[in-house]
C-alpha cells in the first residue's frame, strides 16, 4: 500500500512520458485518481528573440498552450487519469510545478530526469530545479539514454 495520496506527475509530452507516469502509477498502487498530470509551456516571448511586430505572439502562445493541452488529454486518457486532473500551464517550469504541488496539496512530485552530468547538471536541469524549494517529496524517474 502506498503512502503517497495525491501525486502530481511533470512530464514533458515526449515517448519518455510513459516510463514517468508508469512509475507514478506503481507508487499509487494502480490508483489513478491519485494521480495528476502537469505540462508547463515556456512562454513564447521567453523562448524565440524574435520582434512583437513582426508576429502576433499571444496567438503563438494560445496555439502552443492549446497543442500542449491535447497532447496532455490524449496521456491522460491512455493512463485513465481523470481530465480535471490535468494541468497545462505557461511559465517556468520548475516554478508552475512547485506551486501546482502546493495548490492541489500533493505529497509527491514525479518528474523525469535525464541524469546529465559536468556542465549541463551544473546549469540545472528542471527536476534539479523543482527538488530545490519543493515542499513535498519528489521522485526523479531517469528517462533517456
Amino acid at each position: 500500500m502506498s503512502t503517497y495520496k495525491n501525486l502530481l506527475v511533470a512530464i514533458d509530452l515526449s515517448d519518455e512520458s510513459s516510463k514517468v507516469i508508469k512509475r507514478a502509477r506503481k507508487l499509487a498502487g494502480g490508483d489513478c485518481g491519485k494521480l495528476s498530470l502537469i505540462h508547463v509551456v515556456e512562454p513564447i516571448a521567453a523562448a524565440y528573440p524574435i520582434d512583437a511586430y513582426a508576429i502576433n505572439i499571444s496567438k503563438m502562445q494560445e496555439e502552443a498552450m492549446q497543442i500542449a493541452a491535447d497532447r496532455l488529454a490524449e496521456i491522460g486518457k491512455e493512463y485513465d487519469i481523470p481530465s480535471e486532473h490535468h494541468y497545462t500551464m505557461v511559465g517556468s517550469a520548475a516554478t508552475e510545478i512547485r506551486a501546482k504541488a502546493e495548490e492541489v496539496a500533493a505529497d509527491l512530485i514525479v518528474i523525469g530526469s535525464h541524469g546529465r552530468s559536468g556542465w549541463k547538471l551544473l546549469l540545472g536541469s528542471t527536476a534539479n530545479k523543482v527538488l530545490h524549494g519543493s515542499k513535498c517529496d519528489v521522485l526523479t524517474v531517469h528517462v533517456g539514454e
